[in-house]
């Protein structure tokens, strides 16, 4: 078993070694070049074009590159640089040195990673076309499902596979069941063949199962790819000329037990397994006019503050295993928060705005996902409104302070528009809707108090708190609730904290994180995938995995 590896997610093309991009006119080619010897571990190589997770830390800053540097980009086509193979998915020998957790961890980023190119192609009118230029496999073929088009070349040997179940004993990890029916609607007798071949299927074979969009022979499959991708150009919103602005590297300092940035900071208490995260309003006189928008680029708050939010989130989940429990806190002007919801509401539909609308969505939606505790405690000094009200929802509890006495110093919280489906769940609902499951008295109520600073009692009133306590119990209170919180099977929480998370309504992506929290993750556990004998173990030895047959 490896020890486990500091993973820092701040990259930047200069320092990829397995992706590069360039840009012409308004397509963008993503191309797969993964280097065999640049693992983000020692103990594998990256044979086949096979991936680990610094592939996908640089697909996930290339893409939002693509996003913010480059908005003239309609379309990306996402290739391979190797000859014949396109992508043969996660790699094998890395997933069987790999802990637990590492591999569930590495699961959900890389899920995380495909279902954001979805969210960009849903909202954004960026589009994408999976140009299998070979054999795509397993999470390879994952890559290719996220994207708008599939175009699969017809050379009779390039085909594409999920072979997951008999070769390694585990499910395809990355939303491959699921989007192969969802979003595929490939017929679920087919499915079972194509999930349980080794061999995958080609051609037009692959086009009449919903596969692939499209075959074509090799002399025409340049052309037909960037004619797809062209077509997809036409109807996207994206501007056709602007100019982007430069992603600036993510500055932060770190010690033992805190992370600093300029706008969230994270203190870690190791003896209490929990971490303490702030996110900070803006100081000083900020943007208003578009103009001043993109000349402030990736220092304008929204932008700065959701990139941190999101690098922190993932050092966490990666990094701090063991710290369980994420308090969530807010610190700062509340009215210069509402007043940044103004701006981002006055622009929404200026391309720099919806991309980091769209950034922010999918950081609060990672918050949602990640298997951790969170609690919210809104406190003296807290600007709980507006968008990072949106953290108080995302919460499994949030404890607000009463100060009868002291109504100066009394925290309040405030709802606005973000509030009401700006920055949705994944499954599509705003956390309000979630909340009070879609119906409509709490939700009406909830919306007749847009703009009104609600103290602790009002706010428990409207359901929109856990509970509202007094200084007399609050530090007992919320001592009992972190350390009870910390004395229960990491696991059951995982399990309720999901199902809680995402009560009535699923869709895709719910359903893709559903089953790597329960079926993969159990499945990963398992003997017959992990065991001295299980099929992920002996994979590539030449011997033959031992199962136990029972079915439980």
């Amino acid at each position: 078993m490896q020890q486990q590896t500091v993973v820092d997610y701040r990259t930047d093309p200069s320092q990829y070694r397995h992706w590069s991009f360039e840009v012409d006119g308004n397509i963008a080619r993503l191309k797969l070049d993964i280097a065999e010897d640049a693992g983000i571990r020692p103990g594998y190589k990256l044979k086949l074009n096979s991936y680990d997770l610094g592939v996908d830390v640089e697909l996930h800053d290339a893409l939002n590159r693509i996003r913010f540097e480059h908005p003239q980009v309609r379309s990306v086509i996402v290739t391979s640089g190797k000859d014949r193979i396109f992508c043969s998915g996660a790699n094998i020998f890395m997933l069987g040195v790999s802990s637990h957790a590492w591999k569930v961890n590495f699961c959900k980023f890389t899920n995380e990673t495909r279902n954001g190119i979805e969210d960009s192609s849903k909202h954004s009118g960026l589009k994408f076309v999976a140009a299998v230029n070979g054999a795509c496999a397993g999470g390879g073929y994952e890559l290719a499902l996220a994207c708008d088009e599939i175009i699969l070349v017809d050379d009779r040997n390039s085909s594409v596979s999920l072979p997951e179940v008999p070769l390694l004993g585990v499910l395809p990890g990355t939303g491959g069941l699921t989007r192969v029916t969802d979003k595929r609607h490939v017929r679920h007798d087919l499915a079972d063949i194509f999930c349980t071949s080794v061999e995958g299927v080609r051609g037009q074979r692959a086009v009449d199962w919903r596969l692939v969009d499209a075959v074509a022979k090799p002399a025409q499959f340049a052309d037909v790819v960037n004619q797809r991708a062209a077509k997809l150009a036409e109807n996207s919103s994206r501007p056709a000329s602007a100019k982007g602005i430069q992603l600036t590297k993510i500055e932060r300092t770190q010690s033992a037990d805190a992370l600093e940035y300029a706008h969230v900071s994270v203190q870690i208490d190791r003896s209490k397994r929990t971490a303490t995260l702030t996110v900070k309003a803006p100081q000083g006189e900020q943007p208003s006019s578009i103009e001043a928008i993109e000349e402030a680029g990736a220092a304008w708050w929204p932008l700065a503050m959701g990139r941190e939010l999101d690098d922190a989130i993932l050092h966490l989940r990666t990094n701090e295993l063991d710290v369980g429990t994420w308090i969530l806190k807010t610190q700062g002007d509340a009215a210069a928060v509402l007043a940044a919801d103004q701006t981002l509401i006055a622009h929404q539909d200026h391309w720099l705005v919806r991309q980091t609308l769209g950034l922010l969505r999918r950081t609060f939606a990672r918050l949602d996902v990640s298997s951790r505790s969170l609690f919210a405690l809104i406190e003296p000094g807290s600007c709980f409104v507006g968008m990072l009200a949106e953290l108080v929802f995302c919460a499994d509890r949030a404890y607000m302070l009463v100060l009868p006495d002291e109504p100066e110093r009394e925290p309040v919280i405030e709802l606005d528009a973000f509030n009401f489906g700006l920055l949705p769940l994944v499954n599509d609902q705003s956390r309000l809707q979630r909340r009070f499951y879609e119906e409509s008295g709490p939700l009406e109520a909830a919306r007749a108090a847009v703009g009104k600073p609600l103290n602790g009692d009002a706010a428990q009133q409207l359901g929109l708190v856990t509970a509202a306590l007094d200084d007399i119990d609050w530090e007992d209170e919320i001592r009992i609730a972190i350390e009870e919180r910390a004395a229960m099977s990491p696991d059951a929480l995982t399990g309720l904290e999901a199902n809680l998370r995402f009560a009535s309504q699923e869709n895709m992506v719910t359903r893709i994180f559903g089953r790597l929290s329960a079926w993969q993750n159990w499945i990963f556990n398992r003997p017959n995938a992990v065991g001295e004998k299980g099929a992920l173990k002996l994979y590539g030895t030449g011997q033959k995995a031992g199962f136990d047959f029972n079915r439980v």
